[in-house]
């Protein structure tokens, strides 16, 4: 077996008990402290400390702080753990997760191990493999055939039936005759520094720019189009004292944030803080479409078109942002003198208050009508008889 292969076996396998040792964790945490396990089958352990001693017939799941293994199992053996003790005799295999493992009983099949510390004691016995991920291992015991090892500080005082191969940036301390077969040492390689052309860097700046001239500038026309009085009437208040603005923006981006994180805290302010986070959030994005159009009506003067003014604006200030170490300072007076803008329009728009109700309209007095005076009826004159025509 080449050594990339034997190297990208042993990552798989040491991936596989970790992943493996974590899934034990979570089923084991559903079960009782300490599962009564009768007969034979899987048998799963949980607690603080666990301590099998008794023959278990089949598997062990074990997760704790602490776990023994003194009895003797059939089965294979999975534990995660900070401290694993294997002292009795298992069958089948370990796979094993904690921070110091050792070995000090009779495993018949391999190991699998992935941790800090790995200790075969002399009295151990491991029948077929050692695989490890570990910073330090220490091979007192006998192992029948490899030890497939990515490890930090290797020492084998016991012996090694078969070949001994390791991934470490020191030298193993093995013993006279302690490895049957061969030893390969496998260096890990340092990583290469990759050395970037400054012709690359200007064409990766000069990518980004063009995106964002092309991305943003959508974003700007868009605007001119859809709320150009909007934009017109926010920079106003720009035009005649932009250091008012400055000021008002830069104090409410101090406030601000830390009153929605006080509401926040509370029970009763938290849906107002997160109302108030999302507006405040669309408010600090909006102040780059208001500082392009205010950009565009400081270089075009008159009333030009809303989309050129808010085009030629959002140019400039792409452009401006795209300069290392300026962009900064610009980013910065972009989202105060916006903010101040916004505010100070707010305030002048009042949407909080409702407007005052229309004064009631007094009726003009009406001249009472005086009835007119009765008249005598007028005697017809002698000779005017009507009948008599």
């Amino acid at each position: 077996m080449s050594v990339r292969a034997r190297v990208i076996r042993l990552v798989a396998l040491t991936a596989l008990a970790g992943a493996v040792a974590v899934g034990i964790g979570g089923a084991t945490a559903a079960t009782a402290r300490l599962a009564v396990n009768d007969g034979p089958g899987p048998h799963l352990y949980s607690g603080t400390s666990v301590d099998v001693s008794d023959t278990v017939d089949g598997d062990v799941y074990a997760a704790a702080q602490s776990v023994t293994i003194s009895g003797d199992v059939t089965g294979d053996v999975i534990a995660a753990a900070q401290t694993i003790t294997i002292t009795g005799r298992v069958d089948g295999n370990l796979r094993l997760a904690a921070q110091t493992v050792t070995i000090n009983g009779e495993v018949t099949r391999s190991a699998t191990v992935f941790g800090a510390d790995l200790v075969v004691a002399r009295d151990a016995q491991v029948g077929n493999d050692i695989v490890a991920t570990v910073a330090t291992a220490r091979i007192s015991g006998d192992v029948g055939r490899d030890l497939l090892l990515s490890v930090g500080d290797l020492r084998i005082d016991g012996t090694v039936g078969g070949d001994v191969t390791y991934s470490s940036s020191n030298t193993a301390r093995i013993a006279d005759g302690a490895v049957s077969g061969t030893v390969e040492h496998v260096e890990p390689q340092p990583a290469q520094r990759v050395e970037i052309s400054p012709w690359a860097v200007v064409l990766g700046w000069a990518l980004g720019l063009l995106y964002a001239l092309i991305a943003l500038s959508i974003v700007t026309v868009a605007a001119g189009l859809l709320v150009p009085r909007w934009l017109h009437r926010v920079t106003d208040e720009l035009i005649p004292s932009p250091w008012r603005a400055l000021l008002v923006g830069f104090v409410a981006s101090i406030v601000v944030p830390f009153a929605l994180l006080f509401l926040l805290v509370t029970i009763i302010g938290a849906p107002l803080a997160l109302a108030g986070l999302l507006i405040w959030i669309v408010l600090t994005l909006a102040t780059f479409l208001v500082s392009s159009y205010y950009l565009g009506r400081l270089v075009l003067r008159g009333r030009p078109h809303p989309v050129l003014t808010s085009f030629l604006g959002g140019v400039i200030l792409i452009a401006a942002l795209q300069v290392p170490w300026l962009n900064i300072l610009v980013w910065l007076a972009m989202v105060f003198f916006g903010l101040g803008a916004e505010l100070l329009h707010l305030r002048r728009l009042r949407p909080w208050s409702l407007p005052p109700a229309p004064e009631p309209v007094a009726a003009e007095p009406v001249a009472p009508v005086t009835p007119a005076a009765p008249t005598a009826p007028v005697a017809p004159a002698p000779g005017d008889d009507p009948l008599a025509r």
